[in-house]
């Protein structure tokens, strides 16, 4: 029961950071930030994280969990810390991308698991449609990535 209503929590703490995330990566392609959406964003992300090491773990190392937490921080230093001034506007717009990029990976894999018809596709996850969908988004977010790098770091910053 206690696992149950933890996993939802953390399964909202997720939904809500790559929804939020979404927000965020639109505002970083228009070079414009929004305060309130880009503090939801990194602490549901942060949330995410967090309690994603608390989950009793069967021979699965948290590498993934492990790169948010490395790249969250640093996404927070720029942004708060050193107000994006310089090239931290753009260790923040990489950082930022980047963390979305993993909640979203996650969020892939944990379909191909529940999900019956996906994990009738690739019931172990190596098999080629997880391969493809997880490449499909690695592309996605890495153009995304460079397009919002440039834009967000290169244009005057508007402020929603």
């Amino acid at each position: 029961m206690i696992l149950t209503v933890f996993t939802l929590v953390h399964v909202v703490l997720s939904l809500v950071g790559i929804g939020s995330g979404f927000v965020v990566l639109y505002g970083l392609l228009a070079s414009r930030r929004d305060d309130r959406w880009t503090a939801v964003f990194l602490v549901t992300t942060l949330a995410t994280s967090v309690t994603g090491f608390l989950f009793p773990f069967h021979g699965f190392t948290p590498a993934v969990g492990i790169l948010s937490m490395i790249v969250l921080p640093i996404s927070m230093l720029a942004l708060y810390r050193f107000r994006l001034v310089g090239g931290w506007r753009r260790i923040y717009a990489v950082t930022a991308v980047s963390a979305l990029y993993l909640n979203v990976f996650v969020l892939i894999a944990q379909m191909f698991q529940k999900i019956p018809s996906l994990r009738a596709l690739a019931p172990t996850r190596t098999e080629a449609p997880f391969q493809i969908a997880e490449l499909i988004v690695l592309l996605l977010f890495t153009a995304l990535g460079i397009r919002a790098t440039i834009k967000f770091g290169n244009e005057p910053l508007r402020t929603a």
